[in-house]
């Protein structure tokens, strides 16, 4: 795991640790378990227990949830400071390498950032939902008791409702050019949050907790994927600076 920053921002893993251009994550050495959400404040639920589908379903389906445990999903926090003017802060790239390409686990793969105002333990401002990947799992198959292709479960509920949900995607990003250090922002780029300066040197950092899982109701994430990994991935920020 590892994040990297364009030339006008640093990044770093702890809010008063050691900045520069890129930073190494801790690293998440157990298995993903299927979870599911449609808002990470409200917390993940995981299946418990299956029944035979009806018609037009798979032979079992999940039918049963609870709460997910930390140890099923990745979660850490990043940390982002510059020292210029107030500049505006975009994805710029999140990379990725499956073990399998013929059975890509990265089909299912959520990222999840939750970003809290500027400064140290602050309340949090948003928060944004990414599918990582374009592509398909060869063995898709939507396996929830209700709801159909694209819904995930209402964090709301525990007896299994879903709601229609559609994550961002690279579309969302922004465009960054590592020769030139020249951002440029597409129709549909989404910015994070601003950060900026004080006086010179650097303001206050803006912490992003990352999130990553594998959305168990996306219809990608199906047994096949059981014995699957990301190798490694990687998350990309790069800043606009705010016209003043």
């Amino acid at each position: 795991m590892a994040a990297g920053a364009g030339v006008n921002l640093q990044i770093s893993n702890s809010y008063n640790g050691t900045y520069g251009s890129a930073a190494v994550l801790e690293s998440f050495s157990g298995r993903l378990n299927p979870v599911s959400t449609n808002r990470i404040s409200g917390g993940f639920q995981k299946v418990l227990g299956f029944t035979n589908g009806t018609e037009n379903q798979s032979n079992l389906v999940a039918s049963l949830f609870g709460k997910g445990d930390y140890s099923d999903y990745y979660q850490t926090s990043l940390f982002l400071r510059t020292n210029g003017n107030p500049t505006d802060i975009y994805i710029s790239d999140i990379g990725f390498e499956d073990s399998d390409e013929t059975k890509p686990i990265s089909s299912a793969i959520r990222a999840g950032f939750v970003v809290h105002s500027a400064g140290q333990n602050q309340p949090t401002e948003g928060e944004y939902i990414f599918a990582i990947s374009d592509k398909k799992n060869p063995e898709a198959d939507y396996n929830t008791a209700t709801g159909q292709e694209g819904d995930v479960l209402d964090c709301t509920k525990t007896d299994g409702t879903t709601v229609t949900f559609t994550p961002y995607t690279s579309d969302a990003y922004c465009t960054y050019d590592q020769s030139t250090g020249e951002v440029t922002l597409k129709s549909n780029s989404l910015k994070l949050c601003t950060i900026s300066g004080q006086n010179g040197s650097a303001g206050q950092s803006v912490q992003i907790d990352l999130y990553i899982w594998l959305e168990g109701c996306d219809e990608d994430c199906t047994a096949n994927l059981s014995s699957q990994t990301l190798k490694n991935l990687s998350v990309s920020f790069a800043g606009v600076v705010k016209n003043t």
